[in-house]
């Protein structure tokens, strides 16, 4: 099935601790079903020692938000959200479509 968020989408978080916090979508992961969201979702992590990083230490990593917590943006000024649709346009070409936005397309 096509995933409805894409790569360089606007979306809000409508649950969990960051919910109401918008962002755009850096990576889709599709066998997941999360997304990776700029600005949200960091975590720290501590390295053990290894050949490659003898001292160890620690780093920032990314933590995957599940897509049933995300909703795309259409009016980035107002912040409202939509559900996502498809339908075909004239030229056959599948085409996605804001629900909320009185089935405005989206770019």
């Amino acid at each position: 099935m096509a995933q409805r968020i894409q790569k360089d989408d606007i979306v809000k978080l409508i649950s969990g601790v960051n919910k109401g916090t918008t962002g755009k979508v850096l990576q889709v992961l599709t066998k997941k079903n999360a997304v990776l969201v700029e600005g949200i979702g960091t975590k720290h992590r501590h390295v053990k020692p290894s050949q490659l990083n003898p001292r160890g230490g620690s780093k920032d990593i990314h933590v995957a938000t599940p897509l049933h917590k995300v909703a795309l943006v259409v009016d980035e000024k107002a912040g409202t959200t939509s559900r996502v649709g498809y339908v075909k346009n004239a030229d056959g070409a599948k085409v996605r479509l804001a629900r909320q936005a009185k089935n405005k397309e989206i770019k």
